[in-house]
């Protein structure tokens, strides 16, 4: 599958996964969210940037929970309950967080715990 990304070819596969990792841009992002009827908020970058920062560190995914401790106590006495943080990232992502933002980072699709 392709998918046009500024006049740009970029290859995906069906899911939207990007066959190659350098071929991801903002652009890019903002073309599959597009493409999905999703409108990127600033919420939404921020996960996004917090996942592709989290894999080029770690060269591995942020698992759900992972994420609500590190970014719930960051979010203020409004996100110390960390189930609201979830919840809060299910509204944005609600088809399925950890996966949704992969696709739109540009970071391969996770696999399911073993």
């Amino acid at each position: 599958m392709q998918l046009d990304v500024n006049g740009k070819l970029v290859a995906t596969d069906e899911q939207g996964f990007l066959l190659d990792l350098d071929d991801w841009s903002e652009d890019f992002a903002r073309a599959l969210a597009q493409r999905d009827g999703v409108e990127l908020y600033v919420n939404h970058w921020e996960l996004i940037w917090y996942f592709r920062d989290y894999y080029q560190e770690t060269q591995s995914l942020p698992t759900m929970h992972k994420m609500v401790l590190e970014l719930g106590k960051h979010r203020g006495p409004r996100f110390s309950d960390r189930k609201a943080y979830e919840q809060h990232i299910y509204r944005l992502f609600p088809a399925g967080p950890v996966y949704e933002i992969c696709r739109l980072a540009g970071l391969p699709m996770p696999q399911p715990d073993t």
